[in-house]
């Protein structure tokens, strides 16, 4: 397997290292937004799955810094298209972005119409019109999975889940800190990353190229995944957590729902594990220092 990292150090990664990956995969240095060192690899190694999950990934970083949000998403997205068209024997996923669909009055599968709210919400969705494109204009076997809240203990702690268990377990370990957070009302889908790359790898293996909807198809509020992170540990959350409504984002989705019956039916994938597996597992995982 080929990886690439934006750093040319030589050092490996600490998540391939937490996961024991270090000795399976043989790592390049290449910057994703540039689309001459993109098709260079892609050249050099000719594979015949190539899997795009670079991205510059925070609804919040996009607001302070959206050029850079549109290069790293954008712009390495097409960079990726066009050495997928040079070398067409290559299979391309794309992950997708449940936020470039905003809010969903119902739930949302890849047909219902893209109304995304954060400059990230924006690239995401140019990069799934623009992935569809080149799909139909040069039949190359290229697709996005449209991912909804994905978790695993490798995320890093500027995301408000790993804030929360990681502020819980403390609690629970008898801090008496109290932890923050802004409205905590909005609905998301949870799901657990490990299961969500099989569905990536089902998607490559399809014989007819197609857009796929990556989710558990439960959504919840923040406010259960808080009370859910604390229970699982003895706590009341409320006894534990202010909510600070000034800290609400203009761009904030209010409710994510996912359709996922086009997934389970052609790709025969659902997944596992939902929102109360996913705080067991993480609260699990923190607790024996597991990656």
């Amino acid at each position: 397997m080929i990886g690439s990292t934006r750093s040319d150090s030589g050092e490996v990664p600490l998540n391939l290292r937490r996961l024991g990956l270090e000795d399976r995969i043989e790592l390049i240095s290449l910057d994703p937004g540039s689309a001459s060192q993109v098709r260079a690899a892609v050249e050099r190694f000719r594979p015949d799955e190539l899997y795009m999950l670079s991205a510059q990934s925070s609804v919040g970083a996009s607001l302070a810094d959206p050029d850079e949000t549109f290069r790293a998403n954008a712009v390495a997205c097409q960079g990726v298209l066009e050495a997928v068209r040079a070398f067409p024997e290559t299979r391309a996923f794309f992950a997708g972005s449940s936020e470039c669909f905003g809010d969903t009055a119902s739930p949302a599968n890849c047909d219902t119409p893209l109304r995304p709210m954060s400059p990230y919400a924006v690239t995401k969705a140019f990069a799934f019109w623009q992935v569809a494109t080149y799909r139909e204009l040069y039949d190359l076997h290229v697709c996005t999975g449209v991912l909804f809240s994905h978790e695993s203990p490798l995320r890093r702690q500027g995301f408000v889940t790993p804030k929360i268990i990681s502020a819980a377990l403390r609690i629970a370990g008898g801090s008496s800190e109290r932890l923050t957070l802004g409205p905590v009302g909005s609905l998301r889908d949870w799901g657990w990353a490990p299961e969500y790359v099989e569905a990536m790898h089902l998607m490559l293996q399809s014989e007819v190229a197609d857009d796929f909807i990556i989710a558990t198809g439960r959504s919840v509020s923040l406010e259960y995944f808080v009370e859910q992170s604390f229970s699982v540990l003895g706590l009341d959350w409320r006894d534990h957590v202010d909510i600070a409504a000034e800290s609400a984002r203009p761009s904030d989705v209010a409710r994510s729902l996912a359709d996922i019956a086009k997934t389970r039916d052609k790709l025969g994938w659902s997944a596992r594990t939902d929102v109360d597996g996913v705080v067991e597992r993480l609260i699990e995982c923190a607790t024996k220092g597991d990656a």
